[in-house]
């Protein structure tokens, strides 16, 4: 599994960026890094953030 930030801004920040520079999708960001998508989205859900398929980004 990647190594990402533990702080929900900085996670927020650091997932955004990946997916606006390298992955299309969130499913591609989380297969091609090993990351759990549903620990993902829990945590930045619990931050108050929700991610958006359409504009591919948490908000």
């Amino acid at each position: 599994m990647a190594d990402y930030p533990k702080d929900p801004a900085m996670l927020l920040s650091w997932t955004n960026m990946k997916l606006r520079d390298f992955y299309g999708s969130l499913d591609e960001l989380c297969e091609d890094l090993e990351i759990d998508r549903n620990e993902l989205e829990k945590r930045l859900n619990q931050a108050g953030f929700e991610y958006n398929s359409e504009l591919n980004k948490f908000w």
